[in-house]
């Protein structure tokens, strides 16, 4: 099961519009999908035709302990559930102030939520997405320590390109004190106007970043910009009037063929890690054996060598610098080399002031 939160301090840049239709086409794909809203804004509820509000537990009654996941979600599809929100949510914030661990509240519940079962063909869901609100506070804390993965959207303009470096230092923040799993998988381009210069410097300067933090110790060392980009349509912005996803309005349009790669990109990327984490299960028990077999013989040699030095009548001395071992290079130099390296920023392009695209 993948926890997804989907996240950008800058607000209109497609966060909603990303998690309805993703959610919707992996749905369609035959994934069970749970959609968690953590804005008070309410609108990713609005999205799925859901009204704000009635009296339906939401993400407020959650997070207030006052109601469970089983009560709240809403299925509003095949293979999809909706927690939703309201301008109630804006209170949680207040009211979780002087709860120890208001970070981890949502966590807590998903845990509880889906049991012993989280990581099996038996879990209740392949993926939890979260809808964060623009802001960093206790709401979008709440979506990252529940998430395992984060996905950044990304308007292919320089100002949102500024934000994306302190976002990352966020992320980085929460996996070092908070959340140790936390990662950034991938950035995906939204209302990418492919035919603008602008457009394609900002793209490439994102894949430069990306490409120069692989083999670093940052949470995005392994994230990846997205090659499915979301292009302007009049459609996407549309659907959520209707209460409806891409796939239901307009299935023949841009949005829709758009968000359908996007979300086959996203679940290819989990196949591939499952594929890697059952390449290094297999490496580590082969090296595991071919320790086993080396100490056996070094063991055995041992024994022979003692029981030859015996029989000799010559005694059994141990060679003083055998013994040494040698230390290994020093803990505190290499997290400090680390901590130098991940403290880097992403660099904002540099664009003239009369460049059009």
């Amino acid at each position: 099961m993948r926890r997804i939160a989907i996240i950008n301090q800058k607000g209109g840049v497609g966060k909603t519009t990303t998690v309805a239709n993703v959610a919707a086409a992996l749905a369609r794909a035959g994934q069970r999908v749970l959609v968690c809203d953590l804005d008070p804004q309410a609108h990713l509820t609005l999205h799925f035709g859901l009204d704000p509000s009635d009296d339906t537990p939401d993400m407020y009654d959650l997070l207030t302990g006052s109601a469970s996941i089983a009560k709240a979600r809403v299925k509003v599809g095949h293979n999809l559930w909706v927690v939703g929100a309201s301008i109630d949510l804006a209170a949680a914030e207040v009211e979780l102030v002087s709860i120890v661990g208001r970070e981890v509240v949502l966590q807590g519940l998903l845990d509880q939520h889906v049991g012993d079962q989280k990581d099996t063909p038996f879990s209740k869901y392949d993926y939890i997405l979260f809808d964060c609100p623009p802001s960093m506070g206790v709401l979008t804390l709440n979506g990252l320590c529940g998430a395992d993965e984060v996905i950044i959207p990304l308007q292919p303009h320089y100002l949102a390109l500024q934000g994306l470096g302190k976002l990352l230092e966020t992320v980085q923040l929460v996996s070092r004190r908070i959340h140790s799993v936390l990662r950034v998988s991938g950035v995906a381009i939204c209302m990418n106007d492919a035919g603008t210069r602008l457009a394609a410097e900002v793209v490439e300067d994102v894949r430069r970043f990306l490409a120069d933090a692989r083999g670093t110790a940052v949470p995005w060392s392994k994230a990846r910009l997205y090659e499915s980009m979301i292009r302007r349509n009049i459609k996407l912005a549309e659907a959520p009037s209707y209460g409806q996803s891409i796939f239901d309005y307009a299935p023949e349009s841009n949005g829709a063929t758009d968000y359908e790669r996007l979300a086959q990109e996203i679940h290819a990327s989990s196949c591939d890690q499952a594929a890697s984490q059952e390449i290094s299960a297999s490496d580590d028990a082969a090296s595991s054996e071919t320790a086993s077999v080396e100490n056996a013989s070094v063991e055995n040699a041992s024994v022979e060598s003692a029981s030859s030095n015996t029989a000799s009548g010559r005694p059994h001395h141990t060679d003083p610098l055998a013994q040494v071992i040698p230390l290994p290079v020093s803990a505190t130099a290499s997290e400090h080399a680390s901590t130098s390296q991940e403290r880097r920023e992403i660099s904002a392009p540099s664009h003239s002031a009369d460049r059009t695209g």
